[in-house]
């Protein structure tokens, strides 16, 4: 591999953390809001939410016109669009223009989803792009573990400005760093007659991609469990202070982000996605099963804190999986979309299960919330499909 394609693999995964350092991020800003700035709790729920809601709603947009454009174009425009909503959200004075600078902000960042897996998928080889694919992937829990690292900090002792300069310098580098390194993949010409199958729609022929999305929707809802309550089961069901529980969420993350290059670099060798994707469905099923157990049987925190991390790890590890072999079969004129639709089935699964979540552990603990996220795991599995599949 050339170097300049590690380059604009460490580009594209730059701008993705930044993305990630944003929406999680704002997240984390939730007791400053609460306390600091005297929103009341549902008020500041919904303001954080609302990056999510603006990626949610712009995921399939930004993947046609990476399928139209490119991903130069796509991934320079995103990052100066964000860098610009978060600019505002600096200097306004309103509460109003600050919900809409979030919502723009995390409509702008979801460009980077789209155009940086697309990068991986078209300068790197088979043989490589699980592993590149891997470390791309790594972006969201290295952008959350970011977040948790500084921003909050920041907001305590600087004030919501200084949070917020964090994504904002992220973004603008990002913008630069992809002007100046990044460059688009060939593609097949969409007039060739040897590429008109590559211009149809990959959805009409099967069901592949459809299995694939079902099966990164279930997975991604113990995924969406471990990263949302952690931290409370940590602090409220054993004890932990905010500052040691935020640490082991912490390193929980960044073992995550190694896990998916990991699981990456195992379907390179074995040259299957989909072989590894079930084997990491099997794997989060067993072990959320196994922490559901331990806590319900008052397991010492120590067994039961290395329980959860070693599931958290798992939950995270099929992403890239998922994220490599839906864009290897959709193809250089229709992957874009296809992955956007990838990630906005995901985002609207993890907003409308987190109160589920939410609404079971106040109703039964903990224990059974494991297992029930163990169930939806272990549903995932038949729905892999058998064989590997790329135009």
């Amino acid at each position: 591999m050339a170097p300049r394609h590690w380059a604009i693999l460490a580009v594209g995964t730059l701008a993705a953390s930044s993305a990630s350092v944003f929406v999680a991020g704002v997240a984390f800003l939730l007791p400053f809001l609460h306390t600091e700035v005297g929103l009341s709790l549902p008020a500041a729920g919904a303001l954080v939410a609302l990056p999510s809601v603006g990626t949610a709603l712009t995921l399939v947009a930004w993947g046609w016109l990476v399928d139209r454009t490119g991903e130069r174009l796509v991934l320079v425009s995103g990052s100066v669009l964000t860098t610009a909503a978060l600019a505002g959200a600096l200097v306004t004075p309103s509460l109003g223009l600050l919900a809409a600078c979030f919502l723009l902000a995390g409509a702008a960042s979801a460009s980077a989803s789209s155009a940086s897996g697309r990068l991986v998928v078209g300068w790197f080889p088979a043989r490589r792009r699980g592993m590149a694919m891997g470390v791309r992937q790594m972006s969201q829990p290295l952008g959350a573990a970011i977040a948790a690292m500084s921003m909050p900090a920041l907001a305590a002792s600087h004030g919501l400005r200084a949070a917020l300069a964090v994504p904002l310098v992220m973004a603008g580098v990002s913008a630069i760093a992809a002007l100046v390194v990044v460059t688009d993949p060939p593609r097949p010409d969409r007039d060739d007659p040897e590429a008109i199958t590559l211009a149809t729609s990959p959805y009409r022929a099967s069901w592949y991609l459809q299995r694939i999305h079902g099966v990164s929707v279930l997975l991604v809802l113990p995924q969406a469990l471990m990263q949302s309550f952690m931290l409370a089961w940590l602090v409220l069901g054993h004890g932990w202070s905010p500052v040691s529980a935020g640490a082991v969420v912490t390193v929980a993350q960044l073992l995550g982000a190694v896990g998916r290059i990991v699981a990456g670099v195992i379907s390179d060798r074995v040259g299957s996605r989909l072989t590894p994707l079930r084997a990491v469905a099997v794997s989060v099923s067993a072990g959320l099963f196994a922490l559901a157990a331990a806590e319900v049987a008052g397991a010492p925190g120590a067994v039961a804190v290395a329980l959860a991390v070693v599931a958290a790890v798992l939950a995270v590890a099929d992403n890239g999986l998922a994220f490599t072999a839906v864009a290897e079969h959709a193809g250089p004129h229709w992957s874009g979309r296809a992955l956007g639709v990838q990630n906005t089935a995901q985002f609207l699964a993890i907003s409308a299960v987190t109160p589920v979540f939410a609404a079971g552990i106040d109703r039964w603990g903990y224990g059974p919330v494991f297992a029930g996220a163990a169930v939806v795991a272990a549903l995932a599995v038949p729905i892999v499909p058998r064989v590997d599949r790329a135009r």
